[in-house]
């Protein structure tokens, strides 16, 4: 919808406008992505378990710090929800808005998905992206989305008056109760914004609304991570299929994804260690 100013534009309208952005989180000072570190740990890898994700569902997996994992489509063109936690302290989770600020509104390789305050540290780093070819396209969308939330039975009720209950938060809600022994309700405390695998969005150039379109994602693509401490990880198949048309539906047409679980050969790692607790939570003793 577009919407009509209410107030006319002041005479230094056109200046105002013309300045310059400024970054606003400036990232010279975090470590480098050591992407010969990462060929590593890629290189002579072991595949030591998998777990496929049936449509419209969700399952969890356990990652050991220093192992590798892929999200995989298998079938056909399909989006999946992430949501990750330490699997010390489920209290500390994957932080996208935060990610989103140090380093795009779309990961790929090379970028890291950072926990929540006061915990505030690395959990995962992207070392592989089958899509990062596509880029931004001609819309402004891109692929693996952190810029929406997770499609849900309350927005759902909110816009269409009806109850869903494949939605992603759903999906991950029923998971986390069912690997944690937690009721639901205590268990979708938990359930966070997520990381939109495979998911292209981006917002419209003249009212700035959030848009998804048909993702680029095939059989055979994946996008891998590096743990970089002990983590708990959910995925949801989107109700949405490829997220051509609907978030939620029982129309779309779903594929199951795949999650691979890769321990790097021995030796691979070595000299490297867990990501430690933010600096100023050390300090400050809010950790």
């Amino acid at each position: 919808m577009t919407r009509t100013p209410q107030n006319p534009e002041p005479a230094d309208a056109e200046a105002r406008r013309a300045v310059e952005p400024v970054t606003c989180y400036p990232v010279e000072q975090l470590p480098p992505f050591d992407a010969a570190f990462y060929e590593r740990a890629r290189a002579g890898k072991t595949q030591i378990d998998e777990v496929i994700i049936p449509p419209r569902d969700a399952r969890t997996f356990d990652v050991p710090a220093g192992h590798l994992f892929r999200i995989v489509s298998i079938e056909g063109p399909q989006v999946g929800d992430l949501n990750l936690w330490s699997k010390d302290d489920l209290k500390e989770e994957f932080y996208s808005g935060k990610t989103r600020a140090l380093h795009s509104t779309h990961v790929t390789t090379g970028h890291r998905l950072w926990s929540n305050m006061p915990y505030m540290r690395a959990l995962a780093t992207v070392t592989h992206d089958t899509l990062d070819w596509y880029g931004f396209d001609e819309y402004g969308g891109g692929v693996h989305d952190i810029q929406g939330t997770r499609c849900d039975p309350y927005t759902n009720r909110l816009l269409d008056g009806d109850d869903y209950h494949y939605c992603c938060h759903s999906n991950l809600t029923r998971a986390l109760s069912e690997k944690t022994g937690m009721p639901p309700k205590e268990a979708e405390l938990y359930v966070h914004d997520v990381l939109n695998v495979f998911m292209c969005t981006g917002f419209t150039h003249d009212t700035h609304q959030f848009f998804m379109k048909s993702s680029p994602v095939r059989p055979g693509d994946f996008i891998e991570f590096f743990a970089e401490i002990d983590l708990l990880g959910a995925v949801s198949t989107c109700p949405g299929g490829d997220c051509g048309a609907k978030h939620s539906s029982d129309q779309a047409q779903c594929h199951p994804l795949k999650i691979e679980i890769y321990k790097p050969t021995d030796g691979a790692l070595e000299g490297w260690q867990p990501s430690t607790l933010n600096a100023y939570s050390r300090t400050h003793g809010l950790g």
